[in-house]
């Protein structure tokens, strides 16, 4: 059993910035691979971006390029997303999700453990 709290969501201007972070449990979190979704109202849950479980690669969703950043701290079994020049499209809620054995997805299915969320508001 994984427990993965997110934390960092609220309320930023258009063109702001928001630092996402997700605190995972459990002792295997070295061999996970992590990914940030988001999901806005009426939409299906959608892949934002993806870090393997060294830290080593990096996939991120067209729509974020450029602007997000996937990090992770493994010593603190920790996974972060800084978000830049935030655009009302950004608006949604924001799931941590980690998958139970390594190998980087895109997949929403991929992942074993999810978050509850936190929400980023884009105010244009």
């Amino acid at each position: 059993q994984v427990q993965l709290v997110e934390s960092g969501g609220g309320l930023v201007q258009a063109g702001g910035s928001l630092r996402l972070s997700c605190a995972a449990s459990g002792r295997t979190f070295t061999s996970r691979t992590m990914g940030w979704f988001r999901q806005a109202p009426g939409k299906e849950r959608e892949f934002v971006a993806t870090i393997t479980n060294s830290g080593s690669g990096t996939l991120y969703a067209d729509s974020v390029k450029g602007r997000f950043t996937i990090s992770r701290d493994n010593a603190k079994n920790s996974v972060y997303l800084q978000m830049n020049t935030l655009q009302a499209e950004d608006t949604a809620v924001y799931y941590c999700a980690a998958t139970r054995v390594p190998g980087i997805s895109i997949s929403v299915g991929s992942y074993d453990y999810w978050g509850q969320g936190t929400q980023v508001t884009v105010s244009s």
